[in-house]
Parts: C-alpha cells; structure tokens; sequence
C-alpha cells in the first residue's frame, strides 16, 4: 500500500479531509523550496504536488506562470527536481505528487524518468497535458513502478469519458473546480457539489477538489464537498510576498495553519 492511499485511509478514519498544497520546485531556489516541504509537513499538509517547472504552462495562471519562468532561470530542471525529492525522502515521508507537463518527461525519457521516479520515492504523478488516451505510452512505465497515475476530471467533462478516465484512475481524483487556468476564478459551490457527485456515482477513490481556493473561508467552505482541497497559487503568492519582506518559512507555515484551522471548523458546517 503506497504513502497516498495510506494517508487517506488514515484521514478517513480521523474523520479529517486532506490538505494538498502544490509547489513550484526551484522558486525562488531548490534550496528554499527543500525548507518549503519540511515547512510545509510541519504546518500540516497532508500531501505535496511538486511542480516541474516549464516554459508553456498553459494550464497555470500568472502566478505559477511566473514562479516557473523564476525556477528555470535559476537552473530548475526534471533531474534536479528528482534528486531534491531523493534528499527530502531521506527525513519526510510527506506524499509527493510530481505535477506538470509532459514535454520534459518525454525528452528525459519515459522509462528513465519512471525507473528514476520509483527510486528517489515520487508517490504519484499529474500531467495535465497528457489526454487519458495517450497515457498508456508513459504508464505502461510508471504503473508497474507502483507509481500513481492521477487524473483530472474538470466541470466539462461528460459522463461516459468520467466513467473512462476514474476505471483507469489511481490514488485520487482531481476535480477542476473552475473552467479556466490555475488561481484566475472563483468556484461556485453547487456546480463543484454537482460535479463530485458525478464522480462518485462511477468511483470510490478519494476525491480532491483544486483551482481557484485561495482562503481559509473558500478551504471551509468547499472542503466538506470533497476528500480534500488543492492550494497552488495563493501559497505561491504568499512565497512571492514573503521573499520582498524576508520572512518566507514564517509566511508559509502561516498560511498553511491558517487553511487547515479552516478545514477544521468546517466540521461544524458540513
């Protein structure tokens, strides 16, 4: 049993939802971002999506938009991405989804990247350009490494290709709470009820529900709907923000106890 299903099944019985935050790796450096992930376990997240930074990242907002032009400027590549998650797996036993584009998969190298992902101890991987009908060519690699393939089910999905998409689907689901890139709208709570719903009717695997929740108030409200919650780029702005006052790990612990005291509460609302 892997680190991602382990930690829901463990939350499921505490009767807690799950707090997934994503990071951009190597903004502003691979250093900070290794103090990030320790920062951000002991603050309380649940489970981490470590960003590979790229040049197109057509799903993403401005905000991760720029924090990945910062990451590849200062020399953030797929290897050195996975040798820092080779480091934190020495002392963090946090699960780690690498998220991103497919580009640098293929030119690192589909069965290298899988063999290499296996051994440093990446949990999971989201591509959100890799269509469901054209991931057989990288998860006939990752799936026997018992990595976890995790798919997006977004507001226009139909019903027949949600039924495809959750039958191939491991660790969890991420439902696109907004038609639109990362941390531009904000969600509508009966369209991310009626849309969860759907999904369950066709899978039992958790649920997580991402873009657009930048609050503790949005994290209360929308968490009862769901599994957990994605957080992206309002925690890369506060990385932003806290990098002008200097005052980055506080500014990040901050945030992310702030969201989970939310997720708490919300127990009383749901």
């Amino acid at each position: 049993m892997g680190r991602i299903r382990d930690k829901f099944n463990t939350m499921k019985e505490r009767g807690e939802k799950a707090l997934v935050v994503y990071l951009t790796a190597g903004c502003p450096s691979l250093d900070a971002t290794r103090e990030f992930i320790f920062a951000l376990e002991k603050a309380g997240v649940d489970i981490l999506e470590l960003g590979v930074p790229f040049s197109d990242p057509t799903a993403d907002g401005p905000i991760i938009q720029a924090a990945s032009q910062k990451a590849l400027k200062a020399g953030t590549t797929l290897e050195r991405v996975l040798d820092l998650v080779s480091e934190v797996r020495k002392t963090s036993e946090i699960p780690i989804v690498l998220f991103g584009y497919y580009n640098p998969i293929f030119v690192y190298g589909n069965e290298k990247f899988s063999e290499k992902a296996a051994e440093v101890g990446i949990d999971g991987i989201l591509i959100v350009d890799l269509p469901f009908e054209e991931a057989r060519e990288l998860r006939c690699f990752t799936d026997p490494k018992g990595i976890d393939y995790i798919s997006l089910v977004a507001p226009t999905t139909g019903e027949e290709r949600i039924r495809q998409i959750t039958n191939a689907a491991t660790g969890f689901l991420y439902y696109v709470s907004i038609t639109g890139v990362t941390g531009t709208l904000k969600p509508v709570i009966e369209d991310i009820r009626r849309g969860v719903d759907q999904i369950r009717k066709v899978s039992s695997l958790p649920v997580v529900i991402g873009f657009g929740i930048s609050t503790p108030a949005q994290a209360a409200e929308i968490v009862p709907l769901g599994d957990g919650i994605v957080v992206g780029s309002a925690l890369m702005k506060v990385i932003e923000e806290g990098q002008k006052k200097g005052a980055l790990i506080d500014s990040v612990s901050s945030f992310v106890k702030d969201l989970k005291k939310a997720m708490g509460s919300s127990k009383f609302h749901g």
